[in-house]
């Protein structure tokens, strides 16, 4: 079989912050790819903005370097298992996979979920322990931890005799040797390991052409763009292909434009052949896992599986009496558009129309993933109210099934037991318990994904923010029944629109937690509070002060109020019930009730407690 020995396909897979993105700008620059006056700045390869804050990489990057007279391929995809529709896709594009594991943290609950989608796809591993100049770092426990895992996911014999680099992708070293002091000032190891261990691509160029879709972009100039791996076959401009659609149906079309990956650049080439990573423009609406074929010899690869959405909420244009104030777009045809667009490039999201013309159902593979495009559409301008948080249930052998995840938790061990009780309440089933030398316990949980919504705050709070937890989809397992994991104390809701007021607050604080300044701006049925009893209280947050003549000399000055709690994006997401809404603007976040009006809220309570009864 002629294979192309100038290319490699790779894959960095690794949990969130283990450094694979630092990695790969390390690799680019100690490649011959770039000249010497190009500055890399940190983290090059996370271009979005929300990616940058976060230090997480939400969508898989392209990128090519050059070794000599190799040109490696590599895709950069994301770490966390909200984001995982995008990683078994970058599976079907390479052949194999660095695996980079924290010297000091191990293998983590994502590390398993990655690694399991390259070892399904049998592709070639590299395991890169990094940060072996970490203080605590214990590479060689952690290769076996490795091992360990490989067995447990069923990998094969030659899969487990897998090759292993240590580095420090920060200080641009690297070695064979599990010794820090051995690290060499080059990634030359690295290189190396990859020529030498990850197959070259097969070389079938004189084949009919199958080129497959696995990730969308979009371009003002030149229209929607497919990106892929050519599995046969060669392709040129000016050719005329066919797409063979998921439906089953074909179009055909004249390709526009070709570009290759050079790089972190992305240059117009005339010509690709079997086993070139491309994007190819020309095809309007072309879609994630179609083929693009020769006309004569019409076969579509097998199509790409995508786990399904776990997690749903509803989105619904802006109604509150602030609405429009300070979004550009703000209407339902607006946001509608801007949903459906989200489609095109995010497999693992579903948009579904509801009643309501102004609302819609928008199912994700978890908090992160949904909060993520909440606050992408916020960024851009968009006004809109979102719904707490709800599990999609699935039958399962003709029985209703819920999702639960697979949670795993390090914390100092004194906030061992808390997290133990707090978890038991959530329905969380404990698995295993390790307790290490440096005072560290690491717990392990199977949870119903329903009482972990809202979960991570608490969390942080009990463990002083020592505490780190990573949770991913584990199975469908019968609904737990007669149990609410939500939110059980009540709200402090304004009766009225106007302004916060220092008097005010100083008279109510004592219900419970404030979180709005003096000065906000509110309305009738906005949550200004969470009440420190299960029920909801209506408050007057824009008393003033009675005038008078008669005044005590300073008190106004002297008045004083606790510090209010501001809630994050996620943190508001996690906190509303179910007669709640979110409300998301471009400069704020505000909760309210889904009825505004306070006596028809309070009828409407009333009405449901008789019925509850009943």
């Amino acid at each position: 079989m002629k294979r192309r020995d100038d290319i490699r396909n790779i894959a960095i897979i690794a949990h969130v912050d283990h450094g694979k993105t630092t990695l790969v700008n390390e690799m680019l620059k100690q490649s011959d790819t770039l000249d010497e006056h190009t500055h890399i700045e940190d983290r090059a390869m996370d271009t979005n903005a929300i990616e940058r804050e976060r230090g997480i990489t939400i969508l898989s990057k392209n990128t090519a370097v050059k070794y000599g007279d190799k040109q490696i391929n590599i895709l950069d995809t994301p770490g966390h298992a909200d984001f995982g529709g995008e990683v078994e896709r970058i599976m079907r594009m390479v052949d194999g996979v660095l695996l980079v594991v924290d010297a000091f943290e191990g293998t983590m609950p994502q590390t398993r979920f990655v690694l399991k989608k390259a070892l399904e796809q049998h592709l070639t591993p590299i395991v890169v322990i990094n940060k072996i100049d970490r203080p605590g770092a214990r590479p060689e426990e952690v290769v076996d931890e490795v091992l360990d895992l490989f067995i447990e996911l069923g990998a094969q014999e030659d899969q487990l005799d897998f090759p292993v680099v240590y580095a420090s992708a920060l200080n641009g070293t690297s070695s064979y040797s599990s010794d820090p002091a051995d690290q060499e000032h080059t990634m030359k190891p690295l290189f190396d390991t990859i020529v030498k261990t990850i197959p070259a691509p097969i070389d079938n160029s004189d084949e009919p052409l199958q080129f497959q879709v696995a990730m969308l972009d979009y371009n003002d100039f030149v229209g929607r763009v497919g990106i892929g791996r050519i599995f046969r076959g060669k392709i040129k401009v000016g050719d005329n292909v066919s797409v063979l659609k998921l439906d089953g149906s074909v179009k055909n079309f004249r390709v526009t434009k070709l570009f290759g990956f050079f790089g972190l650049k992305r240059l117009e080439i005339n010509e690709a052949k079997a086993g070139d990573l491309i994007a190819v423009s020309g095809m309007e609406d072309i879609f994630v896992g179609e083929t693009v074929a020769d006309p004569e010899h019409q076969e579509a690869l097998p199509l790409l599986r995508i786990d399904e959405p776990t997690l749903q909420m509803t989105f619904r244009t802006n109604d509150s009496p602030f609405a429009g104030r300070e979004g550009k777009f703000v209407t339902s045809r607006q946001l509608e558009q801007r949903l459906k667009s989200e489609l095109h490039t995010d497999v693992s999201l579903r948009v579904d129309d509801t009643d309501d013309p102004g609302a819609w159902i928008v199912s994700g593979r978890g908090e992160l993933h949904l909060s993520i495009l909440i606050e992408t559409l916020r960024r851009e301008g968009f006004e809109l109210q979102a719904s707490r948080p709800e599990v999609i249930y699935k039958e399962v052998d003709g029985q209703l099934c819920e999702p639960f995840e697979s949670v795993q938790i390090d914390t100092p061990d004194e906030y061992t037991g808390s997290i133990i009780d707090s978890l038991s309440q959530r329905k969380g089933e404990m698995q295993n318990m390790e307790t290490t030398d440096n005072g560290q316990t690491r717990l392990t949980f199977l949870a119903p994904t329903r009482g972990l919504i809202g979960y991570s705050t608490g969390f942080l709070s009990m463990t002083r923010g020592y505490g780190i937890m990573n949770h991913t989809f584990a199975k469908y397992m019968p609904v737990i029944k007669n149990w609410n994991p939500g939110r059980r104390n009540g709200t402090l809701v304004s009766i009225n629109t106007g302004k916060a007021t220092t008097y005010a607050i100083m008279g109510i604080e004592s219900r419970g937690t404030i979180f709005v300044d003096p000065g906000t701006e509110v309305y009738e049925g906005m949550i200004v509070g969470q009440n420190s009893r299960e029920n909801d209280i209506s408050v007057n947050i824009t008393r003033g002060k009675n005038q008078t003549n008669v005044r005590a000399a300073g008190s106004d000055d002297m008045a004083k109020i606790k510090t209010p709690t501001h809630l994050t994006l996620e943190e508001s997401l996690e906190f509303i019930n179910e007669d709640e809404y979110c409300e998301i603007t471009p400069d704020h976040v505000r909760l309210r009730k889904q009825i505004l009006n306070t006596n028809e809220r309070e009828k409407e309570a009333k009405r449901r407690k008789t019925a509850s009864k009943k």
